[in-house]
């Protein structure tokens, strides 16, 4: 019952999390140009800078987080994260000007550690056959926060731009009250370690986990993955307006049905999948749905049938709960806090360097007079990507062993 309960509270928080983010999307560009006073462009060039320097103190702190929780636990690390959660998002309703902005959001990226920790806490308290199984309802949980957030953000506005901000620090608040009160400590003493200064940063980290047998392969693919899959938030919007003259309503209704398919698939599919196929296989085959869906949105001209494929689409989310899962069970209890924090450094670079390109990529296909004009060559390119990570998980290579006994 216990393990239920924080089960539950991880979830809550992933979720609150995801909506964290979605929440603001409908308001950060009147936000932007009130605290700037700039034009719309400018106020996008601001927007972009704090989300810069949101997923840069992510990718430099992640491994620090994650040291942390494995020295000191999964509790307190989670609580203070969500206690700064909801300060940063109180400082974004009242801040009037953009460096308290730009503080602010470095603040939460240093601290943000709630996914990393999440997925700590749930390789603690599941077995080695029900990691991909967790890792699934994570994955459903952000999804469901992907929906409800952008609803929430654009509800609130109608009351004023500054009350999703209110409402996501309340949400926060009200969850780290529900921690402090239910959540026990998943990390007992003895699997507990001492960590150094060298070992905390990133790249340190990287090779900590770099080194155990079998998870190189699985960091450049989670890399690979995320930077392909980040391709939906940052040029989706902007392809459904060229591609299929669709306003900012019928974007974000299209976004909010992939999430809701995402949730299904990640929340009722990854358990199925792993147990017919393994965690392997199953990464192996929705990596290669995600192929076959990248290449059709490369080419789609219909947003009807833009929309009728989402079902399909989403099938392809159980690539990355079940690849989560391989290097979780390859790695010793002892370092799980590490693992989780370095694949939220990973994933915050690919979340930094993927909207670079993608949307470089998309203005150079649609800007006046391109030859051809073709919104979807980012999703195009995506395709590409994700077929070499099919042939990297495809690949021949020698056996892992098991994680080292820890004495």
């Amino acid at each position: 019952m216990q393990n239920r309960l924080a089960l539950i509270f991880i979830l809550a928080t992933v979720a609150i999390d995801s909506i964290g983010i979605g929440i603001i999307f409908p308001v950060m560009p009147d936000l932007m140009r009130q605290v700037t006073g700039a034009s719309l462009a400018d106020a996008a060039l601001w927007g972009g800078v704090l989300a810069t320097a949101f997923a840069a103190m992510q990718f430099l702190c992640g491994p620090v987080v994650g040291n942390l929780s494995d020295r000191f636990g999964r509790r307190p690390v989670m609580l203070v994260a969500l206690a700064t959660m909801a300060l940063d998002y109180l400082v974004m309703a009242l801040a009037q000007s953009v460096w308290l902005l730009l503080a602010a959001r470095i603040v939460a990226g240093a601290s943000a550690a709630t996914y990393a920790t999440a997925g700590a806490y749930v390789a603690d308290i599941s077995g080695p056959q029900d990691r991909a199984r967790s890792f699934g309802l994570i994955g459903a949980a952000f999804g469901v926060g992907f929906v409800l957030g952008p609803l929430i953000g654009g509800a609130a506005s109608l009351l004023d731009v500054r009350a999703p901000f209110v409402a996501a620090a309340a949400i926060a608040g009200a969850n780290l009250l529900f921690g402090w009160l239910i959540l026990p400590e998943s990390l007992p003493q003895h699997r507990r370690r001492r960590i150094t200064l060298a070992r905390a940063n990133p790249f340190a980290a990287f090779r900590a986990i770099g080194h155990l047998p079998g998870l190189r392969r699985y960091l450049v693919v989670m890399f690979l993955y995320t930077m392909c899959f980040t391709a939906y938030p940052a040029v989706w919007s902007y392809f459904g307006t060229a591609q299929f003259g669709w306003d900012g309503w019928w974007n974000g209704l299209s976004l909010a049905i992939f999430g809701v398919f995402m949730a299904l698939v990640q929340g009722l599919g990854v358990a199925p999948a792993t147990r017919r196929w393994g965690e392997e296989r199953t990464a192996v085959y929705g990596a290669a749905m995600h192929v076959l869906t990248f290449g059709f949105y490369g080419l789609v001209t219909s947003g009807f049938w833009a929309l009728a494929f989402t079902p399909i689409a989403a099938l392809g989310d159980v690539a990355g709960p079940a690849l989560q899962g391989r290097m979780t069970n390859l790695t010793p209890d002892d370092q799980q806090g590490e693992l989780q924090g370095v694949i939220a450094s990973v994933s915050a670079v690919a979340a930094t360097t993927s909207p670079l390109i993608m949307t470089w990529i998309f203005a150079h296909y649609t800007r006046v007079g391109a030859a051809p004009h073709w919104p979807g060559a980012p999703f195009m390119l995506s395709a590409a990507i994700m077929a070499g990570v099919v042939l990297l998980l495809v690949a021949p290579t020698r056996a892992p062993s098991a994680p080292p006994t820890q004495i």
